[in-house]
């Protein structure tokens, strides 16, 4: 068995895709990636034949219950959970954290420090802002090296006190592309007695989750970023969410996880998004040589590996190509032995070039990317670029091929002449 990108491509009738004879090319993948055709299957099944809430006592009341719970069991496996309880469906990962924080806050006292990342997307950044700004916390800043784009975590030691409460960082940046050390910053905040929420929807994508192993308290992520529908899920602690007051309405469930879901869940994209972690299952049993046998579980984390074998391959041919090109230049790491600390996510500025007319010069192309901030805005002002624009994004995931690669950098070699 190995890895075989045509069979895989066969999976998503997206990328069959032309328009007026030009065949798309997928690289806004960080915004959002393509699905497979089950991810598809599973939620017009759902919403044909399980239209149901739950807590019914009739067929398709049931069938919505199974739904949700074929979704967390799922989800557990994905992350590495140690029960399918701790896993909390909402509409993405930005509403999730804006209503989990208002628990977490009415645990912390005024005078308690938030350390935050200059690195993240502002989704793991403003909702903790404004719950500092409503009850007196204290916003600390995680700043990361402009010349290596990673963090020097020995600043995170000078940073962490006796007041620190929480310490919310990202999984891997969606402007940079660098894959920060969870499991060292975890260990960090357990260490000084704050939590540790990880937004992990840039690395879920790419590198396997474990959220044991990391020792985080909360790990958030979205489904549209995996190959997924919308919808946003997190994991908690079980020992920490219940020490939280659910903000919910009083007929809700008092039980977790029930009580942090607020109103009717989307039951088709709980479908959904258990048929995106049974795809890289898939992967692995079917293309990987540790994937052939084993649970779940460890059928994901044997795809993902052999995904990202292909991803790395993928970005190192972008990141050679764009700094061939005469007056580009790399937001993120380019070092050949640094490689495997990012993902294939690639930003760049140009000299003259506005991002957003080279973004808009690809979409004629049919060549999908984006400019901007790209939310994360801490990171373009610690750059440099914001105020210019930010930068252009080119995301590749799996199922991009290494020809699509060379049309985008032979697309730009003529953009930028």
């Amino acid at each position: 068995m190995a890895f075989d990108l045509t069979r895989i491509r066969a999976q998503f009738p997206s990328l069959s895709k032309a328009d007026d004879g030009v065949p798309r090319l997928y690289f806004d993948n960080p915004a959002g990636t393509q699905v497979p055709q089950s991810v598809a299957d599973q939620m017009a099944d759902c919403v044909l034949y399980k239209n149901a809430n739950i807590g019914g006592y009739f067929r398709t009341s049931e069938l919505a219950g199974e739904v949700a719970n074929q979704a967390r069991a799922a989800m557990a496996d994905f992350v590495n959970a140690p029960s399918p309880d701790e896993i909390i469906f909402g509409q993405n990962m930005t509403t999730i954290t804006f209503h989990l924080s208002r628990s977490i806050g009415r645990h912390l006292q005024r005078g308690d420090e938030i350390i935050l990342s200059q690195m993240d997307h502002d989704a793991n950044v403003e909702p903790w802002k404004l719950l500092a700004r409503d009850h007196g916390f204290e916003i600390r800043w995680l700043p990361f090296d402009t010349d290596t784009f990673e963090f020097d975590l020995s600043t995170l030691d000078d940073l962490l006190t006796s007041k620190t409460k929480m310490v919310c960082v990202g999984g891997a940046s969606n402007l940079t592309g660098t894959i920060n050390d969870i499991k060292a910053i975890c260990r960090k905040a357990r260490d000084a007695g704050a939590w540790s929420f990880i937004d992990g929807v840039q690395s879920a994508p790419h590198v396997t989750t474990d959220v044991q192993a990391f020792g985080c308290d909360f790990f958030v992520c979205s489904a549209y970023k995996f190959f997924g529908p919308h919808q946003g899920i997190l994991w908690g602690r079980r020992d920490v969410l219940e020490q939280l007051d659910p903000y919910k309405v009083r007929p809700a469930p008092d039980d977790l996880p029930w009580c942090f879901e607020a109103g009717t869940q989307s039951h088709e994209s709980m479908a959904g998004t258990a048929a995106a972690a049974d795809y890289f299952a898939w992967v692995g049993a079917t293309m990987a040589e540790t994937g052939r046998a084993g649970d779940r579980r460890a059928q994901l984390m044997s795809g993902m590996e052999l995904l990202l074998d292909h991803e790395h391959t993928l970005a190192a041919r972008l990141v050679t190509g764009l700094q061939d090109i005469r007056g580009v230049t790399v937001q993120g790491i380019t070092d050949p032995e640094a490689m495997h600390r990012r993902v294939s996510t690639v930003a760049f500025t140009h000299a003259r070039h506005a991002p957003q007319n080279i973004a808009k010069a690809l979409a004629e192309r049919n060549i999908f990317v984006w400019s901007g901030h790209n939310y994360a805005i801490e990171a373009a002002r610690s750059l440099g670029i914001l105020d210019a624009g930010g930068a252009v994004r080119i995301g590749a995931v799996h199922y991009n091929m290494a020809d699509e690669i060379d049309t985008v950098l032979n697309a730009l070699e003529d953009i930028l002449a």
